[in-house]
């Protein structure tokens, strides 16, 4: 079965060229056609996709092949039936032959088209069903195909005698011509062919075959005449019966062509009355193509000089103007430059603006972004602005060109539009004391007019092309409308535009910063501004009216800052103050858990501080961990020293999980760690990945610290031995339970243990230690939700929590739950209030020993709890 093919109807070609082009195409595609024609308005469309089998595509490209190749056979038909009709009496031998040919292929393509589906001009719907398909044949050409390829030689025997003349029964094969009419058709509509050509070449085959039938006929005429000296070709050949083929039929077309043109020789005129008739209707006949002829002709070489004709009366009425009105020289200078450009644009094909109109905003929004939106976007303006209201502003710019030496914006005149220059190069021209002084160049990406438009004052200067420049224009109104919906891109815009201004040392361009701050402070810019671009700039009168409109004093940008945490680390004094007053949250996050003191902290600036303060902000509401992790990056001292004063705790984990001493312990600063020891960092506190800061200093091997944490560690153990002594006086034999530094560790390279809650546990498999296993365990998480995080070493550290036995003696001897060891001791504690609603201070053994570190406990443990003041059970009294 021949492929099925697309098609889409579009434009002002039919529906059925169109999809003959499409399908062409497409040649590789295997979807229906039918699903590129248009459905019923508001009705679901019941196409199919694919044809039923043995049912061909009349759009598929093989078929139109076979359409083509019979086209071929049509002009063949349409010059050798009517010399038969008109100049053969029997059959010839070569013509025969070669007529029964034609007629074989005709006959073929009657079987072939009770197979082809035909589309429903009704519905625009491929009608597939073969009874349909043959019904619809059978009512229309199905009689007249039949009858024009039956052969003429049996056709004669079944003949009247009057018809069985051999060119009577070839004239029906002239049904035929309606291929060559449709082929017409379709070539006149495909964009691939000159339409002039193509009207010629119609106009032609027309005016041949009209003439070539003439000639035919009306030497038929003669030829029949019951007196041959008595007709027009018998006046010059007397016995023309004798005379060649080729010889009477150049005669008859001589006649026929002469007639047709009424130029009329008189050497060849009709004769007899049938002779006087015929050319009586074939006289009519020739002014009516005559006519036709001539008015498509003449409209044909209107319409290719109808543009010229446009330009010259414009090129024409321009100058009238110019010389009526007495306009300067240049200015006529440049409206003939910009006719002639754009003459040069159309007739070249570069409608450009007329394409894009005629397209869908989808369509044209894609062009402009594929075209322009890289150009755009490295425009001083526009740095800074989110992707889509750049392809916004980038999908409301229109291209234009502009001719060498002409203006495109005048100086002083109301701002409208602004300019983007794409290709090409302009020139700034200021007139000062009546003169012109170019101050400035544009060249590719530069902007234009872009003040005027922001800043709503007249336009600064006037702009001219140097050369034919290309430039993509934003209407003001279009360009405030699309801004007005993006609050934070029109802050950036406009701090663009600002610091372009301010990095210009000419006194013009700093009067006009000053002007534009001061419209900003009285909140008369069109541009709509937020807090924080008010913040960012320290312009407390701008706030203070923005605040009076009752925008939110929280507002954030889109890095999550609030404008307070912009006017804190700027140290605007007065803008915090406002903001505050209005009700914003000294403790607001940003998003990178920032707070408006520690911006003020960073900052250094005390007074700013000192206002927050005294309205409640604390450091303890934001990331504390990770400002004492910065401090420490920093190796700042004092800084960390400033967030102790102000509330933080620089022990706690930041939000990588992480503390100040494992970040001061990976810079190797003995100091800081040091410093943060004095502070109460717990040596043993694990992160996120397990690791200790003790087994971090080992495995990195700083020598200083770990004699630090020695130091340390020999400290809290005299102070344990004698807390201990005084907590449990009345057990002597029972085993104190401490990590002494005198007690064997086991590497932290060891495959047998994990780094999670200390070097002691022991994992149950090596199997987690392989490559497998190091992936599984990345994606399982454990019983709190968390995934298994990578050490530092590179292994996975799975969280194998031990199951410990959790009994409360003042409850009774039945009190016990089997529980999963928490990860720290206060957690445990904790834990032993939920179960038991009894507040331990301690934990001890079976056996009675203190328990002060959580890797000591092992699996299967029975932990007793207790409180110092002696409340146990009566075994351990």
């Amino acid at each position: 079965m021949l492929g099925k093919k697309n098609g889409i109807m579009c434009g002002m070609e039919t529906v059925e060229n169109e999809i003959e082009r499409i399908s062409r195409d497409d040649d590789r595609s295997s979807h229906s056609i039918s699903t590129g024609i248009l459905p019923s308005l508001g009705a679901h469309s019941n196409r199919r996709i694919k044809l039923r089998p043995f049912i061909i595509s009349p759009f598929d490209p093989h078929y139109r092949v076979w359409e083509t190749f019979l086209i071929i056979l049509v002009f063949y038909t349409s010059w050798v039936s009517p010399f038969e009709f008109g100049f053969l009496d029997k059959p010839k031998g070569p013509l025969s032959i070669m007529d029964n040919v034609v007629n074989g292929f005709f006959a073929i393509d009657i079987v072939l088209t009770f197979f082809v589906a035909y589309l429903d001009k009704a519905t625009y719907l491929l009608i597939d069903n073969p009874s349909q398909i043959a019904w619809r044949y059978a009512k229309t050409w199905l009689v007249f195909d039949v009858i024009s390829t039956i052969p003429s030689e049996l056709a004669r025997n079944f003949l009247p005698r009057p018809l069985e003349s051999y060119g009577y029964f070839n004239m029906l094969r002239l049904w035929r011509l309606r291929r060559v009419s449709a082929m017409f058709q379709r070539l006149e509509k495909d964009k691939n062919y000159n339409y002039f050509w193509v009207r010629v070449a119609k106009l032609i085959c027309v005016t041949l075959f009209a003439v070539h039938c003439a000639a035919c006929v009306f030497y038929l005429i003669a030829n029949r005449h019951k007196n041959p000296k008595e007709t027009w070709i018998g006046l010059s050949m007397q016995n023309f019966h004798q005379e060649s083929l080729w010889t009477v039929y150049v005669t008859s077309m001589y006649w026929s062509i002469t007639t047709l043109s009424t130029t009329g020789y008189g050497d060849l005129h009709p004769v007899n009355t049938q002779e006087m008739l015929f050319d009586i209707f074939y006289m009519l006949f020739n002014l009516g193509l005559t006519s036709y002829i001539i008015g498509n002709m003449t409209n044909l070489v209107v319409h290719g000089t109808s543009r010229t004709r446009k330009f010259r009366d414009s090129i024409q009425a321009a100058s009238s103007f110019a010389k009526r009105n007495q306009l300067p020289h240049r200015l006529l200078d440049q409206m003939l430059a910009h006719l002639c450009l754009r003459y040069r644009t159309d007739s070249e094909g570069l409608q450009q603006q007329e394409t894009l109109d005629a397209l869908p905003k989808a369509i044209r929004s894609s062009i402009s972004h594929f075209l322009f939106y890289s150009l755009v976007d490295k425009v001083y303006l526009f740095h800074g602005i989110s992707n889509d209201l750049l392809f916004q502003l980038v999908s409301e710019m229109k291209p234009e060109y502009f001719p060498p030496r002409e203006d495109v914006i005048l100086q002083n005149e109301a701002p409208s539009d602004l300019y983007i220059l794409v290709t090409g190069a302009m020139d700034l021209i200021s007139y000062r004391n009546g003169i012109e002084q170019v101050v400035g160049e544009l060249k590719t990406g530069d902007v234009c007019g872009e003040v005027g438009v922001l800043c709503y004052r007249p336009q600064l200067f006037t702009v001219r092309t140097k050369r034919l420049s290309q430039l993509l224009r934003l209407n003001r109104t279009t360009f405030l409308n699309i801004v007005q919906a993006n609050v934070g891109g029109g802050t950036m815009i406009m701090n663009n535009l600002l610091q372009h201004l301010k990095d210009h040392k000419d006194p013009v361009m700093q009067t006009i910063l000053t002007d534009t701050e001061h419209m900003l402070a009285k909140g008369r810019m069109d541009v709509p501004l937020s807090l924080c671009f008010a913040a960012e700039r320290g312009d407390d009168l701008l706030m203070h009216n923005l605040l009076r409109r009752s925008l939110d004093p929280n507002e954030f940008d889109s890095n999550g800052r609030t404008a307070l945490h912009l006017a804190a680390s700027k140290g605007r004094f007065e803008c915090v103050l406002l903001l505050l007053d209005y009700g914003a949250d000294p403790n607001r996050k940003d998003s990178e858990g920032n707070v408006p003191l520690w911006d003020a902290i960073l900052g250094k600036h005390e007074s700013v501080i000192k206002l927050l303060t005294d309205n409640g902000a604390t450091l303890s509401s934001g990331d504390v961990g990770q400002f004492a992790c910065f401090a420490v990056e920093q190796c700042n001292i004092d800084l960390l020293k400033e967030i102790i004063k102000y509330g933080g705790d620089i022990t706690l984990l930041n939000s990588m999980g992480t503390t100040a001493l494992h970040t001061a312990i990976c810079e190797e600063n003995v100091e800081i760690v040091k410093f943060l020891m004095e502070q109460g960092a717990d040596i043993d506190k694990p992160d996120v990945h397990g690791w200790t800061p003790r087994a971090l200093a080992d495995y990195q091997g700083h020598e200083n610290i770990k004699a630090l944490f020695q130091t340390k560690q020999e400290s809290n153990n005299k102070k344990t031995d004698h807390k201990s002594k005084s907590v449990i006086p009345d057990v002597q034999d029972a085993p104190y339970l401490k990590k002494y530094s005198s007690e064997p560790t086991l590497p932290p390279l060891n495959p047998e243990y994990t780094l999670q809650n200390g070097p002691s546990r022991r994992r149950t498999s090596n199997f987690q230690n392989s490559l497998f296993g190091i992936i599984s365990a990345a994606k399982k998480p454990n019983e709190e939700g968390r995934g298994v995080f990578p050490s530092p070493l590179g292994l996975a550290t799975p969280q194998n929590r031990a199951r410990v036995v959790l009994s409360c003696p003042v409850r009774g001897d039945a009190a016990k739950n089997l529980v999963l060891l928490p990860d720290s001791l206060q957690e445990l504690l904790d834990l032993g209030y939920q179960k038991f609603g009894f507040h331990p201070t301690k934990i001890l053994t079976k056996d009675g020993a203190l328990i002060e570190d959580l890797a000591v406990i092992r699996d299967g443990d029975h932990l007793v709890l207790a409180t110092d003041d002696g409340q146990q059970s009566e075994e351990y009294r």
